[in-house]
């Protein structure tokens, strides 16, 4: 029986030698660990998904059912990150993208059926498939200019720090924050307060501390402890306030999947109830929002597994390729687009290095069809202070960025800012690169920029600009 121990290197196995453990450092016990790690961290989207996809009715006013939205979020996201595991052999797992599901429930979906918003979804996926197969996103990938790369990977960082800041109510958005001067505060009333804060607290204290001994499987140790002293409170003290997720023993721990939603998909028909040219501003969104999304995920989580030579991503066409899958399967299952999720990052954090790290992330998910009052144990308090921790890791690329270059300085800073300022890797991403072409051009050395580069300037403007351009052509 293989033995999960980090002191001993991985023998010369069918297992090894598949998704090269011993040849990038690491260990079966490792990747084990850093794939139960990436499951906790992302666990949550099984509940939250659900949520968001419910909240809104379609053009017909029908709503999805609970159930069903539970089943199509562990399906896709366990199927897939399954699949990035032996294709691509990535520690990187793929769930229903944060943000492109609230497209799809608040804005397309009041505009056509369900059938017809995930049709497009399909359609999205699709385009990615074909892009991801003829090279060009890798291309595209590739010419971006390697600072630029490195405060995508920064931005992520605070991205991730902050969404598990949020996530735990350390920081809360303020109620009047359209007419206050401070968008933003330290828990629901500028101070700390509840058992809720004070989990997280103590788990974050904790996992600093262990990451900081150099204790293998500090990241997971810390989200257990905190979740067994989360359950102790809560039957205790009887909380309230701990968001999504209430740690409970569950009464049950078995439930019947409902795969009502698989397969009911109408490719074109959004473009008959919505119009052409809002389904086609739609689809642009998608395809987007999912290419650079992914990017700027799967770039930065590589970068700081390692998984990167000359800057450029091992394995990136077969990588690519799956994430393009996972749209699709996001349409098909009715889940919404499924892309590479930033709490992979969790995992390399814990030591993953390959994809058998996400075989075993996949794995779970799949068994959350199954086992979904499990997944409702973890509250957000728990796993939150491993997005902070990693987040804060994924800082430490600054050093790599030519400050003194005044071509990349304002691009970087504008990447590194809107992307946690605005909730949007995307955004990020081409405010970054919108600023370094026009700086290119306007010192006169727009050949170096190249003509792809400008191509995809010239699209973000558009992407920016995409609610005017519609209010003029209606």
């Amino acid at each position: 029986m293989t033995q999960l121990r980090d002191d001993v290197p991985t023998q010369s196995t069918q297992l090894d030698r598949f998704f090269r453990i011993t040849e990038r450092g690491s260990t079966i016990g490792r990747e084990v660990r850093g794939g139960i790690t990436t499951f906790v961290a992302m666990s949550y989207i099984v509940l939250l998904n659900p949520l968001i996809l419910g909240a809104s009715a379609d053009i017909t006013g029908a709503r999805l059912t609970t159930e069903q939205l539970t089943t199509a979020t562990a399906m896709a996201a366990g199927v897939m990150t399954i699949l990035m595991g032996v294709v691509g052999n990535a520690p990187l797992a793929l769930a229903a993208g944060l943000g492109v599901n609230g497209v799809v429930a608040f804005q397309m979906a009041p505009t056509m059926t369900w059938a017809q918003a995930f049709g497009l979804v399909v359609l999205e996926g699709l385009c990615i498939v074909v892009m991801a197969a003829s090279g060009v996103r890798e291309k595209i990938i590739n010419a971006i200019p390697g600072p630029l790369k490195t405060a995508i990977t920064v931005g992520i960082g605070l991205y991730i720090a902050l969404v598990g800041l949020v996530s735990a109510g350390f920081v809360t958005r303020t109620p009047d924050a359209v007419g206050s001067s401070v968008p933003v505060r330290m828990g629901l009333d500028g101070h700390l307060s509840g058992w809720p804060i004070a989990i997280f607290c103590l788990g974050l204290l904790l996992m600093i501390v262990l990451m900081a001994r150099g204790v293998p499987g500090a990241v997971l140790i810390s989200i257990a402890a905190a979740t067994v002293l989360a359950i102790v409170v809560n039957a205790v003290f009887d909380v309230r306030g701990w968001g999504l997720v209430t740690p409970n023993v569950p009464d049950s721990v078995v439930a019947a999947p409902d795969f009502g939603l698989f397969g009911r998909v109408d490719l074109f028909g959004g473009f008959v109830s919505a119009g052409v040219i809002t389904a086609t501003v739609f689809l642009f969104t998608l395809v987007l929002s999912g290419f650079f999304d992914a990017m700027g995920t799967i770039t930065s989580v590589s970068d700081e597994a390692g998984l990167t030579k000359d800057g450029k991503v091992q394995g990136m066409g077969r990588i690519l390729l799956v994430d393009g899958a996972g749209a699709v399967a996001g349409g098909v299952t009715g889940s919404s687009p499924n892309t590479v999720f930033l709490e992979s990052a969790a995992g390399v954090g814990e030591g993953a290095r390959t994809g058998l790290a996400s075989v075993v992330t996949g794995v779970m998910l799949a068994a959350t069809l199954l086992f979904t009052p499990l997944a409702a144990v973890v509250p957000a308090q728990a796993a939150a202070p491993a997005l902070v921790v990693i987040g804060g890791l994924m800082m430490a690329q600054c050093r790599r960025i030519p400050w003194q270059d005044t071509d990349y300085t304002i691009p970087v800073f504008l990447t590194v800012a809107v992307i946690p300022f605005t909730y949007s890797i995307t955004n990020g991403i081409g405010a970054g690169l919108v600023s370094y072409v026009v700086i290119k051009i306007c010192k006169g050395r727009w050949r170096s920029v190249g003509w792809l580069m400008t191509v995809i300037a010239a699209l973000f403007v558009l992407y920016f600009g995409v609610e005017g351009v519609t209010a003029v052509l209606h």
